[in-house]
């Protein structure tokens, strides 16, 4: 499979708490356990998220793992990844996997023989969409939260000609049609 789907955390396969990193506080977005098990099926399917909240001291790495597990858990998919980048750095140190970045996406790409053109970086946030844009990959808007309807979002998915989807399942179920089998 050479198709790649890097999908952010919060706000796009689960709700998003802000800094509130508890497992037991993790829920699924609506539609996200159906629409991921429907993408598996064509893509490698990818982890990346920024959690600045370990560098902030806000909670620890162990907290992000033991979130991710319990999303997994709900998902009831333990091997849905094929990779997790978490991205712990602080907004204010030189970015090497924080998001804008794009170095997990092209990492990956070259690792597991993606093909960009099939791939997607799907998200919430403006840092998602850059991300994907910088990658050279396929990028999507989840308009799930208000981080994805600022004027400056508005800005770049016109300027860059970024679909908008309600959810992940939406995206799913409409935006993958536009990758040829």
């Amino acid at each position: 499979m050479d198709a790649g789907l890097f999908l952010d955390r919060d706000g796009t396969i689960i709700v998003d708490w802000g800094y509130g990193c508890r497992p037991e506080r993790v829920a699924l977005l609506p539609g996200a356990k159906e629409a991921l098990r429907a993408a598996a099926r064509r893509f490698n399917i990818y982890l990346v998220t920024n959690q600045s909240g370990v560098s902030r001291g806000y909670f620890t790495l162990e907290d992000v793992e033991a979130c991710n597990r319990r999303m997994l858990e709900l998902l009831e998919a333990p091997d849905l990844f094929a990779g997790m980048c978490v991205a712990t750095e602080h907004p204010d140190e030189p970015a090497v996997y924080r998001k804008p970045s794009p170095n997990y996406i092209l990492e990956r790409i070259e690792r597991d023989g993606l093909e960009a053109s099939r791939c997607w970086m799907v998200g919430d946030r403006l840092s998602d969409l850059q991300c994907g844009v910088a990658a050279g990959v396929n990028a999507a808007l989840l308009d799930t939260t208000p981080h994805g309807r600022t004027p400056e979002i508005a800005e770049y998915v016109r300027k860059h000609g970024i679909p908008v989807f309600a959810s992940l399942k939406e995206f799913v179920e409409n935006g993958e049609l536009r990758i040829e089998n």
